[in-house]
């Protein structure tokens, strides 16, 4: 959704949402109206002290769409169409007249001795570094001149300031959304590192920082993959980053496990961070992950499976995020060390969201082996599709828009008059836990003396990154030279790890002893983080290794049984997950206990950026999220839900009663995309065990009446427009009504009021939202040309009434939403239309200033999906107020029988 991750449907969905940019004031936070000042620079929100230059538009002068840049040793801007060419770029100087304009030229690349030329572009990451251009092309190669997917590298051989040497490093396969993205220079400049996204094929490496055995889902939860085929491709590996020597011939596994990260950075310290996407279709779903800053470690795994599949953050085998951001589409992310920038900038990451227009600046702080973040927003805008920026030589911040087409525009931000504090910022001296992982990590990627006796000491050390490490030191020796030693271990954290390395690199032949040894442990003697640990070394083994025999299996089950279920949400998942694998008793009327009164830990929904922020940022993400938060689905009971969907024994007609009446339920909760196709798949896996005698029973109890047949999945379908629409102009549309608005259809107005979402803000006669205005008497004070003024160019009028505020932070970024109350402390305001109940307190104290908004809390748009008759029938629906009696609606019944006769 970006360029990495760009999931924007640029469908034409009418919708009244609080649609309130934050962006509409002047740089710097100015109140004052400039008329000179460039509109889209006027349109970005920048913190004190920093100004912007909108300096060109690829787009007005038929260059595509830019989404990938660098500089070249001569301080030049390198960039990529995304479906084209390259081009480079000199621009003037930050303070130069105003009559210096910035030069644009596309790159011939003509390759000696060869009279064809070169089309090198379809980029979404470039670097220039060792005297050469590095080119990741993200394309099929499906004409004469492009290129396929893969990692070029352009050199200039006779100095005539042109590139005539072409030569591909890498055949990568994998393009579009989630192939191949950016290359980055080492921090010690003498290699790169290139990342991929989940849809982008693995090669194959000459070094596997984690060891090569086959990457398995590695989940005892019942594998569904996305109702609406989105990760039916997905690799087992995910995204992954590799390190690369300059030439192209040397490639290491560094990373892997992501969704699609688009980009990679380095802080001061030289550690390495990416920021990863989420599966915005899974939002409310138990396995949605937002966007997050994760610390990329050697030999580190992210937990990215498909489907239901995907990996708990706190799974031992895998590693947690340093930051959630939230709901985005992550595109570019780079340090700040190198900016002309007060210090607190020059130590941030800055992460790019395209879905949402923002670019945060991430601070890092030490902890142990790894950091605490945390993050503000630094520039946003609406629009404001970021796709690239770097620091530039001058140390000023650069940065395009564009992706999918859409109009591109590059900007420089800096801050002051560009002098800045250049000084070389202080080192951090490593911790202790630090310079241990550190030194884990130099028995990475292949068998080294001494590993054992080292590492293994540390399977038990109390930070995770440090165990981390430990465990793929082990992993990467040969397992006959600690397997015994494994299965042997009487400490019973040190046992965990060594077990899960076991069932990752070892033989089925060792699995009973494996789940023998770990019941040998003392498991009340653990702590709640150390049992999740000891469990998940279970479902590894079973997941890797096999399923027992039954003798194993009830062992299992005896010795687990007690301990279920447990005092958190997180253990009790793993343990409903291993019991009812293993056809433990009672685990399935445990669980339907667990499935009746579970509720979601809200500490594990913190984000840098709450959901209910961004609904007014983007129409058509922001319009999902609002409907997914009114009524917002119980992971935890979706998660025990979808474990007993297995459950072949254990079922009594009461508990299947009321696990199939949960279903029937559960469609009426509003999730992302993919939730109905989810709830639906689990109802059918789980109605594939019951009799058949008892199935047709069952399948209406759990709602199959409310599941649309044909693989769509709805509930409370409405009639939906046919269409064609258009973008309607006033003019247009004026006409439309002009040409005569009489015997209408009653009903097919409601429903087009209906689909275009007019209702979930607007009540007629009594009937639909609060957030903006009764609409029932609007036929008697309006014309139908008013009306479509007020849908096509909303902005024009704003009511005070309904309004928006804006809400400046003293600590960075904004808050928006309709002010509803207020005291001496706190702001009451209301941001989700779809349940303007809902509120939220913003505390005065942290506000450093406010202003109203002067973009219309209506969004542009609302009839453009509908046909000419259509449009007919909505206006005639709403000139009557909702009265099916008035004269303006015909009885569709009679006229037909009067035609007939």
């Amino acid at each position: 959704m970006t360029i990495s991750k760009m999931r924007l449907e640029r469908t034409l969905i009418g919708f009244l949402i609080l649609i309130i940019s934050a962006t509409a004031c002047s740089p710097s936070g100015s109140e004052s109206e400039n008329k000179n000042v460039d509109p889209k620079v006027a349109n970005l929100k920048l913190p004190e002290g920093f100004h912007a230059d909108h300096l060109y538009s690829p787009g007005e002068n038929e260059q595509g769409s830019w989404v990938a840049m660098t500089f070249d040793d001569k301080g030049r801007m390198i960039t990529s169409d995304q479906y084209g060419n390259l081009y480079r770029t000199t621009i003037p100087p930050i303070g130069s007249d105003t009559t210096q304009k910035v030069n644009v030229e596309k790159l011939q690349i003509k390759v000696e001795g060869d009279t064809t030329m070169h089309k090198m572009g379809f980029a979404q990451g470039l670097l220039y570094a060792f005297n050469s251009l590095y080119v990741m092309v993200n394309d099929e190669g499906d004409t004469a001149l492009s290129k396929p997917s893969g990692l070029y590298r352009l050199q200039d051989t006779n100095g005539d300031d042109q590139f005539d040497k072409v030569s591909l490093l890498k055949r990568l396969y994998g393009n579009g959304e989630h192939g191949p993205h950016s290359v980055v220079l080492s921090p010690d400049k003498k290699s790169i590192y290139v990342i991929a996204g989940n849809f982008t094929k693995m090669p194959e490496m000459d070094v596997y920082k984690s060891p090569p055995a086959k990457r398995e889902i590695d989940n005892l939860l019942p594998l569904i993959r996305d109702p609406n085929g989105h990760d039916n491709t997905v690799n087992t590996h995910g995204g992954w980053i590799a390190h690369v020597d300059s030439t192209g011939s040397h490639w290491e596994l560094i990373s892997s496990g992501f969704r699609n990260p688009f980009d990679l950075t380095f802080n001061e310290a030289g550690e390495m961070f990416a920021y990863d996407s989420d599966m915005e279709w899974d939002f409310g779903l138990p396995w949605y992950r937002p966007t997050r800053i994760c610390h990329v470690t050697s030999g580190s795994e992210f937990g990215w499976r498909p489907g239901t599949d995907k990996w708990s953050p706190s799974f031992p085998d895998n590693l947690p995020p340093v930051l959630n951001v939230g709901q985005g589409s992550p595109t570019s992310f780079f340090s700040g060390h190198n900016a002309h920038f007060p210090e607190k900038y020059r130590k941030s990451l800055f992460a790019f969201d395209w879905s949402f227009g923002i670019i945060y600046a991430v601070q890092l702080e030490p902890n142990g082996a790894s950091y605490n973040a945390k993050g503000e927003e630094f520039v946003s805008g609406s629009p404001l599709p970021l796709t690239d920026g770097m620091i530039g030589p001058d140390g000023a911040l650069y940065f395009l828009t564009g992706g999918r087409r859409l109009e591109s525009d590059l900007y420089r931000v800096y801050y002051g008059d560009n002098s800045g504090n250049t000084e070389k910022l202080a080192e951090v001296k490593p911790s202790e836990e630090l310079n241990i992982r550190r030194k884990l990590e130099e028995y990475h990627g292949q068998p080294k003396a001494g590993a054992i006796d080292f590492a293994w000491p540390y399977l038990k050390h109390n930070d995770r990154f440090v165990r981390f490490a430990a465990r793929i030191a082990v992993e990467n020796q040969p397992v006959s030279e600690w397997q015994d030693k494994a299965l042997n271990e009487k400490d019973p954290v040190i046992l965990t790890q060594a077990i899960i390395a076991l069932a990752r690199q070892g033989n089925p032949a060792v699995r009973d002893q494996a789940l023998k040894s770990l019941m040998s442990a003392d498991y009340t003697k653990l702590s709640e983080p150390q049992q999740i640990d000891f469990v998940r070394a279970f479902e590894l083994v079973m997941s890797r290794l096999g399923l027992p025999g039954a003798d194993v299996k009830a062992q299992i089950a005896a010795y687990l049984n007690p301990q279920y279920p447990a005092k958190t949400n997180e253990l009790n998942r793993e343990l409903s997950k291993v019991l009812v694998y293993v056809d433990a008793p009672q685990s399935v009327e445990k669980t339907m206990d667990l499935l009746a009164t579970a509720k979601d830990d809200k500490s594990n929904q913190n984000t840098l950026t709450q959901s209910s922020d961004l609904i007014l940022r983007n129409p058509q993400y922001g319009l999902d999220i609002a409907n997914t938060l009114s009524k917002l689905p119980p992971a935890q009971q979706t998660f025990y839900a979808t474990v007993l969907s297995q459950a072949k024994t254990g079922w009594t007609p009461e508990l299947r009663e009321k696990y199939f009446k949960w279903f029937y339920d559960a469609f009426k909760y509003k999730g992302g995309h993919s939730f109905i196709g989810f709830i639906n798949l689990a109802r059918k896996d789980a109605l594939s065990h019951v009799p058949k005698e008892q199935f047709a029973y069952y399948n209406t109890l759990s709602g199959d009446s409310l599941v649309a047949k044909g693989g769509i999945y709805v509930v409370n379908a409405v009639q939906q427009p046919k269409g064609p629409g258009r973008d309607w102009t006033v003019e247009e549309a004026t006409l439309v009504a002009d040409s005569g608005i009489t015997n209408r259809d009653f009903e097919h107005g409601k429903a087009m009021f209906t689909a275009s979402l007019c209702s979930s803000c607007h009540t007629m006669k009594g009937e639909g939202g609060v957030a903006g205005p009764d609409l029932t008497q609007l036929g008697t004070r309006f014309s139908y040309k008013d009306m479509l003024e007020a849908i096509i160019e909303p902005s024009k009028t704003i009511s005070d009434q309904y309004g928006a505020t804006v809400f400046y932070l003293k600590e960075g970024g904004s808050v928006l939403g309709r002010l509803i109350s207020q005291d001496d402390e706190k702001y009451i305001i209301s941001q989700n239309p779809f349940d303007p109940q809902i509120t939220r307190e913003v505390l005065k104290k942290d506000v450093a200033r406010t202003r109203l908004s002067d973009v219309s809390p209506m969004l542009p748009g609302l009839i453009n999906r509908l046909n000419p008759e259509e449009l007919k029938d909505l206006l005639a629906y709403l000139k009557s107020g909702g009265n099916a009696q008035d004269t303006i609606f015909s009885n569709k019944k009679q006229v037909a029988e009067q035609k007939s006769k």
